[in-house]
């Protein structure tokens, strides 16, 4: 029973062409050079080869649709493996009978008691190859078709998340109080952050072009005080501190679920040098966010159920190619392309990841409360979800010089999908009492009885734009100064209360 994606069985040096066009078409990698598929084998060990479970989809194929179409999903995909799947099946069958004709012909060859007699079944033997042949170039193609389309489905949906579009997104908690306009009028964070030289957009637009920003002065300590003050936070809780590369194979991206929908625009940076250009080294692009260089982290690992969870805490830049809509509310800090981020993300077992869930909300809610944010917290509906979460949390506070709430934060449960595609799995602690220590010598028939696919999660701990956004407006104050707060504040030289 296969159900696995191509790349879980050992590759041969002859098979390397047809994996890295396969590696290309399942990642979205629509335009394959000729130099592309002329690759090292110790190139292909690099690779971080998708394992899908097909079966799954082919027997839940109508569930699976239903889930699809409710996260606003191209439900064609599932069908379309199912076809692949039974065709592969035909395909092995074929290929067992066509076998097991070469081997009887070979036996015959051997046996032959005249020239003629051997001349006619080595023709036998050689017909019996060229049609072997042709399956195992069809059976590529197959399984190459197979997982783009299984890379199309998104994850599975949690029974209790609200069906449709944002509006339908469910509000289960508020904390803080929400400034309200007054006399003076309120204003919004672009006018505060010019006012006090925190900000210069016009500047970095001749530099980099629009949506782009230089921090300066005060806006750049609240910056840096930001991730430390969140850094801080996430180890005293046990999270292991990392700096991320900002750098990742595209493939990796994908992923992790950022790969655009049908309709929709990549929202991706793509990474070029002339050293890269024309040449089969692996496309490379801008992360998106911390998230995935910390995904990557546990890529092709295999890791030991005591072990788990793992809690890291990841500092890199975040770099979106979203343009936005223009609008009066997206102005200033609230939609740009580049900006920086400190991400919580963790890797347990199944049994663990719901709690898990809760416990990135509890710190996500602490955080925002000693800023002192006013912030709701959303249960955000199927279309909301992306393809990677099964269950998603967004945060987003009161900013009242915006008049509107914005989100600042959200925290996912991504269950098996990433760690699917980057094959993360863990051994069993049963392993050990029953076999032997991790690294004994087994047979993998065996030993895989114990191996599973690990959860992931993953939260904003800050995103700095946005939460500069929420602090400049929540905490003005009727001088004109913002009062910085108490727990920002060690972080910043001198140890000011407030930014004049």
């Amino acid at each position: 029973m296969l159900q696995r994606c191509l790349a879980s069985r050992p590759l041969c040096r002859r098979s390397i062409a047809a994996s890295r066009a396969l590696s290309a078409r399942c990642f979205g990698i629509s335009s394959i050079r000729k130099a592309d598929v002329e690759v090292e084998a110790t190139a292909q060990h690099q690779r971080i080869r998708p394992q899908l479970n097909y079966k799954h989809f082919v027997d839940n194929s109508d569930a699976i649709e239903r889930n699809i179409r409710v996260r606003n999903y191209d439900g064609d995909h599932v069908h379309q493996i199912k076809k692949l799947y039974l065709r592969k099946e035909q395909i092995l069958q074929e290929q067992a009978h066509l076998s097991a004709e070469r081997d009887a012909a070979n036996g015959l060859i051997r046996g032959a008691k005249s020239r003629e007699e051997r001349e006619k079944h080595i023709a036998q033997g050689k017909a019996v190859k060229e049609k072997l042949k042709a399956l195992g170039e069809e059976l590529a193609a197959v399984e190459e078709d197979m997982c783009y389309h299984g890379l199309m489905v998104p994850n599975d949906t949690h029974p209790d998340v609200p069906i449709g579009p944002e509006e339908n997104a469910r509000v289960i908690k508020v904390f803080g109080t929400p400034l309200q306009q007054s006399e003076p009028p309120l204003e919004d964070h672009l006018t505060i952050a010019e006012r006090l030289g925190l900000v210069d957009f016009g500047q970095a637009a001749k530099v980099s072009g629009s949506k782009f920003y230089y921090l300066k002065s005060g806006g750049a300590w609240l910056e840096m005080a930001l991730i430390q003050y969140a850094m801080d936070r996430a180890t005293s809780r046990g999270f292991l501190p990392v700096i991320t590369p900002d750098v990742v194979r595209t493939s990796v991206a994908y992923g992790c679920g950022f790969q655009p929908r049908k309709s929709e625009a990549s929202q991706i940076y793509d990474v070029s040098t002339a050293s890269t250009v024309s040449t089969t080294a692996p496309k490379l692009c801008l992360t998106g966010t911390a998230e995935i260089p910390l995904a990557g982290m546990f890529a092709d690992k295999m890791l030991k159920e005591e072990d788990l969870p793992q809690r890291v805490v990841g500092f890199g830049r975040a770099f979106r190619a979203e343009a936005g809509h223009g609008s009066a509310e997206e102005r200033g800090l609230y939609r740009v392309h580049q900006f920086s981020k400190v991400e919580l993300f963790a890797v347990s077992t199944p049994q663990q990841s719901d709690g898990i869930l809760e416990e990135l909300r509890g710190l996500q809610e602490e955080l925002f409360t000693e800023l002192g944010l006013c912030v709701r917290i959303l249960d955000m509906p199927t279309e909301e979800l992306g393809a990677s979460a099964y269950r998603k949390y967004d945060m987003e506070a009161w900013m009242p010089g915006r008049g509107n709430w914005g989100e600042i934060s959200s925290t996912s449960n991504c269950t098996d999908y990433q760690t699917r595609r980057l094959n993360i799995r863990y051994l069993s602690s049963e392993f050990k009492d029953k076999v032997g220590p991790k690294d004994v010598r087994v047979p993998w028939h065996i030993k895989e009885k114990w191996v599973q696919f690990c959860h992931t999660l993953n939260g904003t701990a800050i995103a700095v734009p946005r939460v500069i956004i929420a602090i400049l407006e929540t905490h003005q104050q009727p001088d004109g100064s913002v009062r910085i707060p108490e727990v920002l504040r060690k972080w910043i030289p001198g140890q000011p209360t407030h930014l004049r």
